[in-house]
């Protein structure tokens, strides 16, 4: 049933500074938030902001804003975090100690909040379009807020009024049984509809209402650099030779790929790619611009995410023909957005980045050097372990062509081999299915390094076949590509 006001007559608030009070000092909370948008931005500024001596654990589903992942941290208000970071404050607090930080798969998360895993949720903070005794509608992103909501013992909400009421139309709120009784979701088409607008709780938990006006900061999308343009060229391409001669993709082409100027430069080479004759679904994280154009042109049938990551352009066209783009877009609770059984569905193709790659395949998505974490694993794992085919792209050099992102021997690594089918750079596509260590070597090193680095992987690889093996591999060796 479509709600038509923000606040129930019944439903008293309270003013931000109260609502922050309420909260314990060394609380565990949770807030909503994905993809940086429809995250609380009003009480953990103020939280921020008081004299209170606080260390809280912060849970969220992805990337926040600066209210809760810069704020906060440089008030020294936050002793524990899990499971994303995005804003350099934060990644600074992690990597010098002062915030312990734990990385998590985005798809378990939800069962890891609401049965164990995390420490137990004392309070929600949810971003809402509306709210009543019992219910709320969330705003620009689901992530794991229905799990977070339940696992709470208490749930204080933030109406936003500057994000549109009308957003109820796009969410689709599914809980699934708890294990081990948990049946198969049931469904059958990317943008189809088996919940509702409303994530619903007892009554007895709602701590605090609170009013709020503040739109998402918008996301920045960069033009894309040639190389990434030609990574994007690479992969269509790749792309254009699965429609014709891969039987999974003979009727339709389900996508994923994370947000930013490679997704968006992927986006706008589909406009004159060979796809008119397959049906082309996005079934993902993130709605970013790129989808919207597609949507506008016809090229996409359909597309399921848990957040809408938007430039100020991409918020304005979407809140002001929110009555068209609710037919072709729904928003899922990340459970949903990044299961597994979904993701084998739909037949979906992975397009992930990454740090680097060695040369038998095992990515590094997380960490600088291995140690300097930059960001979370995020989804990528969720949707490189289930694709029908998982793609990492990335540009073949970092630092101005200083460093080689194709490395003899990955220092971190958070893709196995076994998770990933296919490398693309803007030199070229190597393709690993079916290859072993030593034809993964040389396709990596041939196809996707740049040539700058070829004769040294060349000569790393030389130095360790005397080690034998099946992965042939030398220390003096790995020392000397070092130096």
């Amino acid at each position: 049933m479509a709600v038509s006001s923000r606040l129930d007559e019944s439903t008293p608030t309270t003013t931000v500074a109260d609502a922050a009070r309420s909260i314990a000092a060394d609380a565990t909370v949770a807030v909503s938030g994905f993809g940086r948008v429809g995250y609380p931005k009003a009480i953990p500024g103020a939280l921020a902001q008081s004299d209170r001596d606080l260390s809280l654990t912060v849970v969220s589903g992805g990337s926040v804003g600066d209210a809760i992942d810069t704020d906060l941290v440089e008030a020294d208000a936050i002793d524990r975090r899990y499971p994303f970071v995005a804003t350099q404050a934060m990644r600074d607090a992690i990597n010098d100690g002062s915030v312990a930080f734990a990385d998590r798969h985005i798809a378990g998360l939800a069962d890891e909040i609401e049965f164990g895993g995390l420490p137990d949720v004392d309070v929600a903070i949810v971003e809402a379009v509306a709210v009543g005794d019992d219910w709320l509608i969330p705003s620009t992103s689901l992530g794991p807020t229905p799990a977070a909501v339940a696992a709470a013992d208490e749930v204080i909400v933030e109406v936003n009024q500057a994000q549109p009421l009308e957003l109820q139309r796009i969410h689709d709120v599914f809980r699934r049984e708890r294990p081990p009784d948990r049946g198969p979701i049931p469904l059958t088409d990317v943008d189809g509809r088996i919940g509702n607008g409303r994530i619903e709780f007892p009554a007895e938990k709602l701590r605090a209402v609170v009013r709020t006006r503040k739109r998402d900061d918008p996301y920045t999308f960069r033009d894309p650099t040639t190389a990434e343009d030609d990574i994007a060229a690479n992969l269509i391409d790749f792309l254009e030779s699965e429609v014709e001669t891969n039987p999974l993709f003979a009727e339709s082409l389900t996508l994923q790929f994370g947000v930013g100027s490679v997704g968006n430069a992927l986006m706008s080479g589909i406009r004159d790619a060979g796809f008119d004759d397959v049906d082309l679904r996005y079934f993902g994280e993130v709605v970013q611009d790129g989808l919207l154009d597609l949507l506008d042109d016809d090229l996409l049938d359909g597309a399921s995410a848990t957040s809408l990551a938007l430039s100020t352009e991409g918020q304005d066209r979407l809140f002001e023909n929110i009555d068209r783009y609710a037919e072709d877009i729904v928003l899922r609770p990340s459970a949903i957005s990044n299961d597994a059984s979904l993701i084998d569905r739909f037949g979906v193709v992975a397009v992930n980045s990454a740090l680097s790659v060695d040369l038998t395949g095992n990515v590094n998505s997380t960490h600088i050097g291995g140690s300097n974490l930059v960001n979370g694993i995020g989804g990528s794992g969720d949707f490189n372990r289930h694709g029908a085919i998982s793609i990492v792209a990335l540009p073949s050099t970092a630092a101005g062509g200083d460093i080689s992102r194709i490395v003899p021997v990955a220092e971190h690594v958070d893709h196995t081999e076994h998770d990933v089918d296919v490398v693309i750079t803007e030199h070229g596509v190597a393709d690993l299915r079916g290859r072993t260590p030593r034809e993964r070597a040389a396709l990596l090193r041939e196809q996707c390094a740049d040539p700058n680095y070829r004769e040294e992987l060349r000569a790393y690889v030389r130095r360790t076949q005397d080690s034998g093996g099946h992965v042939p591999y030398d220390l003096d060796a790995l020392v000397a590509w070092k130096d």
